[in-house]
């Protein structure tokens, strides 16, 4: 029977075969043994991804991994894709028939719902169904995807979505690909259900490549075949064209000059490459061995040949494809930028010095050097060059330039450096260097220093140009977002709103950030998109653009579009970390925002491990947002853990930060968490203080008041609400919450109406009111499924699950709301049992799943690199994990953590398991 008889897709069925059937007669490489042993450690992870150039031999790996895996007992689907397959219809036939080749039950609900109308609800209802027949299948199945890089419809990369957040645990997948992942993974990395594979696992090992010359060339000498693996780095390709170049050199051989040190690295250098070189490579080479990375314009300025660029290039290039001189390095302007090997810069900068003109020539290529990188923006290492020139009138000049552009990039240590080296009558009479300063105390949080500079420079005003005017009010207006004083921005609005689109990018897109997020607390969540958008420059600070992408996420996660943001901050997160240091504030903000979307998603644990590391940082830099929104996440998820007096300490510390900057919005969100455990645990006197302090600090805020004083309102008119629910008072409880729910609509704040709507539930519930309660619940189910809620239902009331549980018994769901219902349930129980489990066991402190994993292959003696690259973790969180769980089991070492774990018989996964 065909899987799709109405589907014209079908007509080509004799194609789709050819793709499900893995490929055969595959040239055949080496036994890989070891990355065939990692790969096999990664065959129980929700997802795989192989990513390399062609002629890297993933197909052929993939194939070497598909015959182990059927040995175990596997079921292994395959799909070949082609760009034939960017089609919805069309991909979603292929992947069905591949699945048919393991189990035709496995499609054959699933098959019916094809050929309809692929809205994005019906999408997922397919997907839904197609997941729910795998959850009845009996053994592990991998799904194998190769060429994945030609799906780009975004309809099939929604239902690949799906199919991951979906997958039951016996569905794993595997993506192969050239190119990058059409899928975002960002969410799946950062709970370690992701292994990646890339060129450098798919390059031979040293032995590896001598195996596989010997076939080659018949045989080969091993000290030639090290040479040739170091050389390629064990690209299977570069193999095979040096195997070439030897069958037609028929026999000639290499220098075996031992290289092992850096002496006689540049000896080596000097007598066997340097002598070699063209005369026009040395010279270029030695010129640019002052830059820290050169591309092929500066390099012709550097000669004196400013209009040679073509040349440049060309000779860049060849000296690039010899692999031993220059490599290229990641940019992210249109440049292709080069970098010396740092042994070889080392010495080639010795020979300049030693020129005849010495220090001299030195000191005129960097003023040189120093000219071009100013002219072409990148004026942090026009500063560099200027120092290295000795001409510190320059320097200065340059630093008033420049600071501006390296305080977005977030490189703060180097301004102040740069600052420093500077005489200090040249800081004292230079206003610019004055601002540059100011924001160096309020990155610093000394908020008394910020506020002596604006009373210095306002008094200044005059003297100040267009754009120390700017900066000075982005300076206001970010010392405000500091304090959370929305009523402080709004006094500045026209000075904001004045900066001109032509302002540079610090001042403009400090103007966007802050505008943005004083619109979205006036719940103007387009107009502050909008401005984001419009703060983004072709070519600004990367940090500044990551910080508005971050405010962007923020936008979303206070309309309640969850799912949207955690993949907002996911990749902020990922870019920040990727630069570095420079962008710690960045990355911390991304994690704070990301933490609570995790504690949303029901991975409280995750969120803990995210947060936990970063806490003190976010206290010293962050805006009060990410303090305010990390540290009740964390709270929230040790009293969801069982652990209620680290629970009760994280709301102490909310408050006490609230304190010591006086913002009473994180103050009243601590108090109202201390109320709803108080009244959980019975302790009703405290409860009540609890609420009679927010409302005090309510009062100390005009009901009529901008921004943040309406939080402040909100969440002192939700305490009372839910007062008069606890004491039964159904009514009261009623009318309040029917207005602030209103209110919350009207203001688009769907994420905080959806608990309210469950409490509006439970109130008409207890008023006998069932038929209006259901509709309440089920409009609740309707928003939260959109927005992709999971704690904010589950915690909206005690006992919520029941009337879940009600709903989907009396079959009042249709079948996607009651999917999601039964996974809102699954993670409630989930929950359940954990903190069961919590309470079960003599340990002070219960291991999280993350630290039982990695406890598991403590037990099998393997080490923390080892872990690390079985877990996907760095081998930084594997030591922290060790660190936590030596803490948690009041233990010294490994050995003992192992005996601890025997003797509370605590369940360790089994990663040898088949």
């Amino acid at each position: 029977m065909p899987l799709l008889p109405d589907s014209e897709v079908d007509t080509d069925s004799s194609n789709v075969e050819t793709k499900v059937v893995p490929p055969r007669g595959a040239r055949r490489l080496v036994a890989r043994d070891g990355l065939l042993a990692r790969l096999m450690e990664a065959r129980r992870q929700r997802c795989v991804v192989i990513q390399g150039p062609a002629g890297s031999g993933k197909t052929s790996t993939l194939l070497a991994w598909r015959r182990e895996l059927l040995a175990l007992n596997f079921d292994v689907a395959w799909l070949s894709l082609a760009a034939e397959d960017n089609d919805l219809e069309r991909f979603a036939h292929c992947l069905q028939a591949s699945l048919a080749e393991v189990d035709p039950e496995l499609v054959g609900d699933a098959s019916f719902m094809l050929g309809r109308d692929t809205a994005e609800m019906d999408l997922e209802h397919w997907v839904i169904t197609l997941v729910q027949s795998i959850a009845r299948h009996e053994r592990e199945l991998v799904l194998m995807l190769d060429d994945l890089h030609h799906v780009e419809d975004p309809r099939i990369v929604q239902a690949l979505h799906w199919l991951l957040d979906y997958a039951p645990a016996r569905l794993h997948l595997v993506f192969c690909s050239r190119m990058g992942m059409p899928v975002a993974l960002a969410r799946f990395r950062g709970r370690g259900q992701v292994t990646d594979f890339d060129l450098r696992d798919l390059r031979f090992s040293a032995e590896e490549s001598e195996r596989f010359l010997r076939e080659q060339l018949g045989s080969i000498d091993p000290r030639d075949a090290a040479v040739l693996h170091e050389l390629t780095d064990g690209w299977v390709a570069g193999l095979q064209l040096f195997a070439i170049d030897l069958k037609a050199k028929q026999g000639g051989g290499f220098d075996r000059v031992q290289v092992r040190d850096p002496s006689a690295f540049a000896s080596y250098f000097e007598r066997e490459v340097l002598v070699r070189l063209q005369p026009e490579d040395l010279r270029l080479l030695t010129r640019v061995s002052i830059c820290e990375r050169f591309c092929a314009s500066l390099c012709a300025t550097l000669l004196g040949q400013p209009h040679a660029i073509a040349r440049m290039l060309t000779q860049l290039t060849r000296l690039d494809s010899d692999n031993l001189f220059i490599t290229q390095v990641k940019s992210h302007d249109q440049e292709t930028w080069y970098r010396l090997h740092p042994l070889l810069g080392k010495l080639l900068l010795s020979r300049l010095q030693a020129q005849g003109q010495g220090q001299e020539s030195l000191a005129e290529l960097h003023a040189t050097a120093r000219g071009w990188f100013s002219a072409n923006g990148h004026l942090d290492e026009a500063v560099r060059h200027a120092v290295k020139a000795g001409d510190a009138e320059a320097a200065a000049d340059i630093v008033e330039a420049c600071a501006y552009d390296l305080l977005g990039r977030g490189n703060l240590s180097q301004v102040s450096t740069l600052l420093r080296s500077l005489p200090p009558e040249q800081t004292a009479s230079r206003i610019g260097l004055q601002l540059v300063m100011a924001h160096l105390a309020l990155y610093a949080r000394n908020f008394s220093a910020v506020q002596q500079s604006l009373i210095q420079l306002r008094s200044r005003y005059a003297a100040l140009d267009r754009k120390q005017q700017h900066v000075l009010t982005v300076l206001q207006a970010s010392l405000a977002l500091c304090q959370d004083d929305t009523a402080a921005l709004l006094k500045i609005l026209p000075e904001l709103l004045a900066i001109p689109d032509d302002a540079d990018d610090f001042a403009y897109s400090g103007r966007s950030n802050t505008l943005a997020w004083l619109y979205m607390y006036q719940g103007e969540f387009e107009q502050a998109r909008a401005v984001l958008d419009s703060g983004e420059r072709l070519h600004g600070s990367p940090r500044r653009s990551l910080m508005g992408r971050c405010l962007n996420g923020m936008s979303l996660a206070l309309e309640g579009r969850i799912t949207e943001a955690e993949h907002v901050y996911r990749e902020v997160l990922a870019q920040a970390e990727g630069y570095g240091v420079a962008y710690l504030i960045v990355s911390s903000m991304a994690a704070a925002l990301l933490g609570t979307a995790l504690y949303e998603q029901g991975d409280y644990e995750a969120a803990c491990q995210l947060l936990e590391p970063r806490i003190k940082l976010l206290e010293r830099v962050a805006i009060p947002d990410s303090v305010l929104q990390a540290m009740q996440t964390l709270a929230m998820a040790h009293w969801l853990a069982g652990r209620p007096s680290e629970a009760w300490g994280w709301v102490e510390r909310l408050e006490r930060y609230a304190s010591t900057y006086a913002l009473d919005r994180p103050l009243a969100a601590a108090l109202i968490l201390r109320m709803r455990w108080a009244q959980q645990s019975g302790d009703e006197a405290q409860a009540a203080t609890a609420l009679q302090r927010i409302e005090q600090i309510a009062q100390r805020h005009d009901p009529q008041g901008p921004g943040t004083a309406q939080e402040i309102l909100a969440i002192a008119r939700r305490a009372a609400s839910e007062r008069h629910l606890h004491k039964a008072d159904f009514k009261g409880a009623g009318e309040r919450l029917q207005v602030l729910i209103d209110t919350s609509r009207r203001d688009r704040r769907w994420r905080r109406a959806v608990p309210m709507l469950l409490q509006l539930a439970v109130s008409e519930q207890g008023a006998n009111q069932p038929q209006a309660a259901r509709l309440q619940i089920i409009e609740a189910l309707r928003q939260g499924h959109r927005l992709g809620l999971v704690r904010s239902v589950l915690d909206a009331w005690p006992g919520i699950t029941s009337l879940l549980q009600t709903v989907l018994d009396e079959d009042l769901l249709d079948p996607v709301l009651a999917f999601y219902t039964r996974r809102l349930l699954e993670v409630a129980q989930r929950a359940a049992a954990s903190l069961e489990g919590a309470a079960d066991t003599d340990t002070p402190k219960v291991l999280s799943a993350r630290e039982l994993d990695v406890l598991s292959l403590v037990a099998r003696a393997l080490p923390n690199k080892k872990i690390a690259r079985v877990l996907n973790l760095s081998p930084e969180t594997v030591k922290w994990h060790m660190k936590n769980i030596f803490y948690k089991l009041e233990v010294n070492g490994r050995d003992e953590a192992i005996a601890k774990a025997r003797d509370l018989d605590l369940k360790l996964p089994d990663h040898n398991a088949p």
